[in-house]
């Protein structure tokens, strides 16, 4: 890639002579490169110039905060090519929750909170400024607006007069109780109704969602700066990612079955959910979607003929293979109903990827971009993992031909922000190399590789690190013998062998894709290796993979991590005895069962929010239905838990074999997390120190199942970096010079 503007190119900060082994110094410069969140495009008069804003965020540590901010850019269209300018300076964003430019990219909507009352005000800015602010929260038809996660929109009518937004729904503030302040008799008549509200119990849709209850569809029209909340959802279900349908004639929306009771919903695309459209004018709601089935990220083509979707199955692994679908609008045109119209497959699952290593294994993204469409309304593109990569793909909606324009570039890790006019700008990152602005002109049908990708912003790789791609071989007698991979992360420099920190990812059903993650980079210049294990049921290596995996939780994953560890020491230069691992969630739960059944392998070990007793966690967690899938148990609703259930938890369970572990162990647990109860590391913490197992628990009283945020990851990954220093050693660190 051509070398463009350098975000730290040749000034790396790089910690002093006596400060290359301090975990402090290297998380502090290597965090410092910034994350780019969203991207958009507006077009000047004769659509040869473009405006690029972008929005991205920091850690702040000094001052404890993320630090968002904006940068924009002026991009001129040639007939040699693109030539990208930064147009100014960059700005800080303040107190901004939601941002959308609208369709001519001549307004923006702005949803801000006034820092002095906490109202939410919904603004709409245009070239002279500020043209409409409307205060949500005084007019009091709605609760909080949703800002993120997988319910939050919005959404500018195609004629821009209207937005749209998900809230939550409005509930009566009950007067405070006060015992005797008013006499029975003496109450309000019209207050009987509230009598006995105050503490009903309103679910959540379980971690990162456990304030999100009821979201109801919001209008705002912004001539009249009124709002509406729209009346015609169905009842059992919670709506979200809306948009307009063609003409601004009625809205589509994801609905999610919320009865008999709501089950978590992030990181889980296996719930029930639907494509609904909803008319305007009549209140008439379909479902466009198959029934029965997980359908979500509606995106409409710009010439307003097909919506693209993805849908996948309902109940099983959290993560699945997904099919991407198309639902014919253009038909609205006709006198079809909308069950007469056929919905088209263009993706299909695929179970086992056959041929080269860059073959298509299969869809498990979580949502399509924003803006996925081509301007021919036929080609769309999406970012998916693919095997250890996350890789750019340019599906044909018409031949249900796929694309791969970014296989074997040696960066890892692609993200598509936005294609508009037929202009894609994404970043581009790898385990030693933060993350690069790019941009790229999508050639014509059929011309599409290869793809030139313009830099915007350059970030050189970081000295000092290395990584490659390895590729475990199973023994063909086991059960699916398919391989799987690992990323392997070296320190240059200093001397060999290395110490190993192994790291098996939570999920189960997730991937360590080849990106950037600055704690991975810092271990690194510290002087240990990584490896990165994508065990059999990671996302990326089809369908099969991730269903070898069910009812084999806790044999077949922690069989496949071993492997990947003694493989990894019998071919590289990495020291046996210094072994130690580092896992989060199902990764600890794996990490658990190596530390009791391979004691004389590790030396330590760092967990955060650990899975050690299954059976406890059928009443503590937002996703009881996992307990019993992963182990090939059937669940329903209706289902309550069985002796026999229980026993076959217990015995997978690693807190009934905990007595066996011998190397000291790091517990990093968030208070409020509602994935996997923090009584799990309690209950560990304890059997450990009866067992005169050193261990150390720290405690993040507002710290969630990802145990996110900048104070919280700093300080996690600095006690993770000392304890391994300390119970390993501290290995010999050379000179990361560029």
């Amino acid at each position: 890639m051509a070398s463009g503007t350098q975000w730290g190119a040749g000034s790396w900060g790089q910690p002093a002579e006596g400060q290359r082994s301090s975990p402090g110094a290297c998380y502090r410069e290597l965090s410092r490169f910034p994350a780019i969140s969203c991207a958009a495009l507006g077009a000047t008069a004769g659509g040869r110039a473009f405006l690029l804003h972008t929005e991205c965020s920091q850690p702040d540590l000094p001052r404890r905060r993320l630090l968002r901010f904006s940068r924009h850019y002026s991009v001129q269209r040639t007939e040699r090519g693109l030539t990208v300018s930064r147009a100014a300076l960059s700005t800080e964003i303040h107190n901004r929750l939601l941002g959308q430019d609208s369709p001519s990219g001549q307004r923006r909507a702005v949803l801000v909170r006034c820092p002095l009352r906490g109202h939410e005000l919904l603004e709409v800015w245009d070239g002279s400024g500020r043209s409409h602010s409307v205060d949500l929260t005084a007019l009091g038809k709605h609760g909080a607006v949703y800002t993120e996660g997988p319910f939050a929109c919005l959404a500018w009518s195609h004629l821009e007069t209207q937005l749209l937004y998900v809230a939550e729904k409005s509930r009566p503030t009950l007067p405070a109780a006060c015992p005797g302040h008013v006499p029975e008799a003496a109450r309000p008549a019209e207050d009987e109704d509230e009598e006995g509200e105050r503490f009903v119990y309103h679910e959540g849709w379980g971690e990162r969602l456990n304030t999100r209850s009821a979201p109801v569809l919001c209008m705002l029209d912004i001539k009249s700066s009124s709002v509406s909340v729209l009346e015609s959802v169905p009842e059992h279900v919670s709506p979200g990612q809306a948009l307009w349908s063609p003409g601004d004639t009625g809205v589509v929306f994801v609905g999610w079955w919320h009865e008999p009771f709501r089950l978590g919903l992030s990181a889980c695309s296996n719930r029930r959910s639907g494509i609904f459209h909803l008319e305007l004018a009549s209140g008439h709601c379909e479902l466009l979607s198959a029934p029965n089935r997980a359908s979500f990220s509606p995106r409409l083509s710009p010439d307003g003929q097909h919506l693209l979707y993805l849908e996948g199955a309902v109940g099983g692994p959290h993560r699945q293979c997904l099919q991407l679908r198309l639902f014919p609008f253009w038909a609205r045109l006709s006198q079809l109903t909308w069950q007469m119209r056929q919905t088209v497959t263009v993706l299909d699952v695929v179970q086992e990827p056959t041929g080269s290593e860059s073959s298509f294994t299969g869809i498990y993204t979580d949502a399509l971009p924003p803006q996925c469409w081509a301007a021919d309304s036929r080609r769309a593109l999406l970012c998916t993992p693919q095997r250890s990569r996350t890789d750019l793909l340019l599906v044909d909606t018409e031949t249900a031909t796929v694309t791969n324009l970014t296989a074997g570039s040696p960066e890892g890790c692609w993200e598509l922000l936005t294609i508009q006019w037929d202009l894609l700008v994404a970043t581009c990152s790898a385990p030693h190399r933060p993350p690069s602005l790019v941009m790229a002109e999508l050639p014509p049908l059929g011309q599409e590789l290869p793809l030139r990708w313009v830099p915007v912003e350059d970030t050189p790789p970081v000295p000092g690190i290395t990584w490659k791609t390895l590729t475990v071989q199973q023994n063909s007698a086991l059960h699916n013998p398919q391989p799987f991979e690992a990323l392997l992360l070296s320190p240059t420099g200093g001397t060999t062998p290395h110490p190993l920190v192994v790291c098996p990812h939570g999920g189960p059903h997730a991937v360590f894709d080849a990106r950037w993650r600055p704690s991975m980079a810092a271990l690194c210049w510290l002087g240990f290796a990584m490896l990165l294990v994508n065990y059999r049921g990671s996302l990326g290596f089809g369908q099969a993979s991730i269903e070898c995996l069910q009812s084999r939780m806790g044999e077949q994953d922690v069989a496949d991590t071993q492997l990947a560890v003694e493989q990894a020491l019998r071919y590289e230069p990495l020291d046996p005895h210094r072994v130690a691992l580092l896992a989060g969630s199902h990764g600890a739960f794996i990490a658990l069962h190596l530390l009791t059944r391979q004691p004389e392998r590790y030396q330590a070990c760092a967990l955060r929010n650990p899975v050690s007793n299954l059976p406890a966690l059928l009443g503590t967690s937002d996703i009881p239905d996992w307990r019993y899938t992963s182990l090939g148990l059937p669940y329903s609703f209706q289902r309550v838990p069985h002796v026999e259930d229980l026993v076959v938890m217990l015995q997978r369970s690693p807190i009934i074999q905990a007595p066996r572990v011998r190397a000291p162990v790091l517990l990093c647990v968030g208070a409020r997390d509602r994935r996997v109860s923090p009584t799990q590391a309690l209950e560990l913490y304890r059997v450990l120190r009866a067992h005169r197992v050193p261990t150390r628990l720290l405690w993040y009283p507002e710290g969630g199942h990802a145990l996110t945020g900048v104070e919280t990851e700093a300080d996690v990954f600095g006690n993770c970096a000392r304890w391994f220093l300390q119970h390993l050693g501290r290995p010999p660190v050379g000179q990361h010079g560029p």
